[in-house]
C-alpha cells in the first residue's frame, strides 16, 4: 500500500519533510541569533560601563598619588629630600608592577564572551548528531 502513485505523493511527502527540517534549522538558527543580540548587548554595556569606572579610578587614584607625594616630598624637605624622592620612586614603580601582575592575571582568568551561545549551539549539536 505504500506504492508510490502517479501524482507524486511519496515526491510530496519528501519535499514536506525537508521543508520541517528546514523550518526547524531555521527556527535553531533565529533562536541563536536573538541570544547572541542579547548577549553582545550586554556585553558591550558592562564594558562601557567598566571602562568609565576605570577611567575615574585612574584620575582619581592618580591625583590623589601626586597629592601625597607632594605632601611626601615638602615634609623632608629640609631633612631627607633626597631619600623622600628615592622612596616615592620606589613605591610608584612597585605599586605599577603589582598593579601590571593584577591586570595580566584577571586578563587570564577572564571567561570566553558569548559563552551562553556556544554551550546552546553545543547542546544542539549534541542533540541533532547521532
Amino acid at each position: 500500500m505504500n506504492e508510490e502513485t502517479p501524482d507524486g505523493s511519496a515526491a510530496h511527502s519528501a519535499i514536506s519533510a525537508l521543508g520541517g527540517i528546514g523550518a526547524a534549522t531555521l527556527g535553531l538558527l533565529h533562536a541563536h541569533l536573538e541570544l547572541l543580540g542579547i548577549e553582545l548587548q550586554e556585553q558591550k554595556a558592562a564594558s562601557v560601563r567598566q571602562v568609565i569606572y576605570a577611567v575615574l579610578v585612574l584620575i582619581f587614584g592618580l591625583l590623589c598619588l601626586f597629592a601625597v607625594s607632594v605632601l611626601v616630598v615638602v615634609l623632608f624637605w629640609e631633612t631627607y629630600l633626597l631619600e623622600a624622592i628615592v622612596g616615592l620612586c620606589l613605591f610608584h614603580g612597585i605599586a605599577c608592577l603589582l598593579a601590571l601582575w593584577c591586570l595580566l592575571a584577571s586578563l587570564r582568568r577572564h571567561h570566553a564572551p558569548f559563552s551562553a551561545s556556544l554551550e546552546e549551539l553545543a547542546r544542539d549539536r549534541e542533540q541533532l548528531l547521532p
